[in-house]
């Protein structure tokens, strides 16, 4: 059976389907049994999994509606963002904002509330604008922004259909610049955090949990010219004025050094046409109330030297709030913090479960992609709509057509 992209999650589904249109995902929810749909393979656990079929969307044809005039783009669920943006960057446009890796498809990393950088963009999904999905029915629907339901719907988790399609908002192309700073301590990033993640456009801290320095600071930088300046110091760090990536690969990460370009090659971390981060890897990743920040980065802090054998870097992002009801930044501005382990299966379940047991009281949101242990009891504890969502998901499929064991475990769907 094949795996996750990274190599560390095995289906275990009986059957899978490659969809190149519509009507194949219809011809499949006219059959009997369970559905769940895969795109570019991102997750890190059992959420897409099923013990019926899986039905493949990456392989539509790369069909893109752009409505100038409404500032939008339609697109293939299973499309992945980093072709979307060389697409729309050909045409003058842009979407706000992207993840690290532009390797992901639009569906799955919406569905999950997946994200880049920056205290004014929201996550991914905040951009869905409308999506179209084919439903236990085997019947194609749609729900537009405003409409009951699409607050649930956007981060569904395919939990209720096969998605096929989305409208994003776009907005006109622009330029972006990366620099990276090195120096930045923890007492001055804890002490100014709000300074520090302001600093660009788009900040990420790279770290490894060590003392005194916090590690790299990662700033894409929006421009209105070329020749912006940009300052030569971010609190008590300075800017490197090489090109070399703080992540330890070269090849695969996108320009830095202050170079400008454009959009969608600066706001993903790593390149479209290389593999991108380490490769054999477990992520994991929690959403926290940005005012709890320096309580919370200082809770994990303390647990630096149990965890750093396994972990090959943390990125420290932020995000503003939305109305999404499962997005992990509803109604809250967050810091997010993600790890990247080494493929040590054991020793990182021990370690995110300490994680975990440190951010519980910052009432910290687990990514729903990545691994993690929260079941309904603690899920329900951190995300208000949980059992709005869940009631929305029953009434649009009855039977159960779109569960799975995961799903009914952290309290999306009703056990069956």
């Amino acid at each position: 059976m094949p795996r996750n992209w990274a190599g560390t999650y095995e289906y275990t589904a009986p059957r899978i389907v490659d969809a190149t249109s519509v009507d194949d995902v219809r011809r499949v929810l006219a059959e009997p049994g369970r559905v769940r749909a895969l795109g570019t393979r991102h997750s890190f656990t059992d959420l897409p999994d099923t013990t019926g079929t899986l039905v493949d969307v990456t392989g539509f044809a790369a069909d893109f509606e752009l409505d100038e005039s409404a500032r939008t783009v339609t697109v293939p669920a299973g499309i992945r963002y980093g072709v979307l943006a060389v697409w729309l960057d050909d045409r003058g446009w842009a979407l706000r904002n992207m993840g690290s890796l532009p390797h992901i498809n639009v569906g799955g990393a919406t569905a999950t509330a997946t994200h880049g950088s920056g205290d004014r963009n929201p996550v991914l999904s905040a951009s869905v604008r409308a999506l179209r999905y084919v439903g236990a029915d085997a019947e194609v629907h749609e729900v537009r922004r405003g409409e009951p339901d699409f607050d649930a719907l956007v981060v569904g988790l395919g939990a209720y259909g096969i998605v096929v399609a989305l409208t994003l908002d776009i907005e006109p192309a622009f330029r972006v610049r990366q620099d990276i700073y090195t120096g930045v301590t923890w007492d001055a990033a804890l002490a100014h955090y709000d300074e520090l993640t302001s600093a660009g456009y788009s900040v990420s801290v790279f770290s490894r949990w060590e003392d005194p320095s916090v590690g790299y600071v990662w700033i894409k930088t929006r421009l209105d010219a070329d020749d912006d300046a940009v300052p030569d110091t971010v609190l008590d760090g300075v800017r490197a004025l090489t090109g070399d990536s703080p992540l330890g690969v070269e090849d695969n990460v996108t320009e830095l050094a202050g170079v400008p370009g454009p959009w969608m090659l600066r706001l993903p971390h790593f390149r479209l046409d290389a593999q991108p981060s380490f490769g054999d890897e477990i992520q994991s990743e929690y959403f926290v109330d940005r005012a709890a920040a320096p309580a919370a980065l200082n809770a994990v802090r303390a647990l630096g030297d149990g965890i750093r054998p396994h972990l090959i870097w943390t990125e420290l992002r932020t995000a503003a709030a939305d109305e999404l009801w499962l997005s992990p930044a509803y109604r809250r501005d967050v810091v997010i913090i993600h790890f990247t382990w080494y493929n040590h299966a054991d020793e990182v379940a021990a370690a995110v479960a300490r994680i975990e047991a440190a951010l519980e009281p910052f009432g910290a949101r687990p990514h729903w992609g990545k691994l993690h242990g929260f079941e309904r009891p603690a899920m329900e504890r951190v995300h208000p709509r949980l059992a709005d969502a869940r009631a929305v998901f029953e009434r649009l499929d009855p039977d159960g057509r779109f569960t799975n064991a995961h799903l009914e475990r952290v309290g999306v769907r009703e056990p069956r």
